[in-house]
C-alpha cells in the first residue's frame, strides 16, 4: 500500500509542472522569428565606440573642447557589445529635436568601457581607471550618461533606464535629462 501511495504522489508531484508548462496564457511571449529579427535589427545599428582610443584622453579632449565652447560634455559609457547603447545612439541621431539640443549645450562622446579580462590586464586598468575618473558610473548599467561641468568635473550620472519606454526610448523624458544638464540650467 505504501508503494502505491508513494507511487501516486511522485505522480502528481511530476504532473503538476508538467501541466503548468503546458498551460497556455495570454501574456505575449517572443518567438523564434522576433528574436531572430531583433538579432538582425542589432546588427544593423552603427557600432559608434572607438574600441582603440584611450577613453582617458578621449575625455580630457573632450572637456578642453567643450570648455573652449561653453558647453558641457556628456559621455555617454557603454560599448558596441551593448544593444541599448547602440538603440540610444541610433535614437538620438534619428531625432532631430534631441540633437539639436545636444549640439547647442554639449560634447558628446561615447566612451568605450570593456573591462574584459580577455584584453588583459592593461585593458582591465584603463577601464578601473575610467570607472575611477566617472565616479564609478558602471554601477548604473550601460549605457550610462555622465554630464561633465567644463572643467571635466562630474556633475551628474543618468541611469540611462529610467529614460526607456519599451524596446526604445522615450523622447520626453530625454529631452527633460538633457535640458535639466544644459550650461544654461546649472549655471544661469
Amino acid at each position: 500500500m505504501k508503494k502505491i501511495f508513494t507511487a501516486i504522489i511522485v505522480t502528481v508531484l511530476l504532473a503538476i509542472p508538467v501541466a503548468a508548462l503546458n498551460k497556455k496564457d495570454n501574456a505575449p511571449k517572443a518567438n523564434a522569428l522576433e528574436v531572430s529579427f531583433s538579432y538582425q535589427q542589432q546588427k544593423d545599428l552603427k557600432k559608434v565606440y572607438n574600441e582603440d582610443v584611450n577613453p582617458i584622453e578621449q575625455i580630457d579632449q573632450a572637456v578642453a573642447k567643450a570648455k573652449s565652447e561653453g558647453k558641457f560634455v556628456v559621455c555617454q559609457v557603454g560599448g558596441n557589445w551593448c544593444p541599448w547603447c547602440l538603440r540610444f545612439a541610433d535614437f538620438i541621431t534619428n531625432d532631430t529635436t534631441i540633437s539639436k539640443v545636444i549640439s547647442e549645450n554639449f560634447e558628446y562622446i561615447h566612451v568605450n568601457y570593456n573591462p574584459r579580462k580577455s584584453g588583459g590586464e592593461a585593458q582591465q586598468q584603463q577601464a578601473a581607471a575610467l570607472m575611477t575618473r566617472l565616479d564609478n558610473c558602471g554601477r548604473f548599467g550601460f549605457p550610462v550618461f555622465v554630464v561633465l561641468d567644463e572643467d571635466g568635473k562630474v556633475l551628474h550620472i543618468q541611469d540611462s533606464s529610467f529614460l526607456e519606454e519599451g524596446q526604445g526610448y522615450n523622447q520626453e523624458k530625454v529631452l527633460r535629462f538633457f535640458k535639466n544638464w544644459t550650461p544654461k540650467a546649472v549655471k544661469p
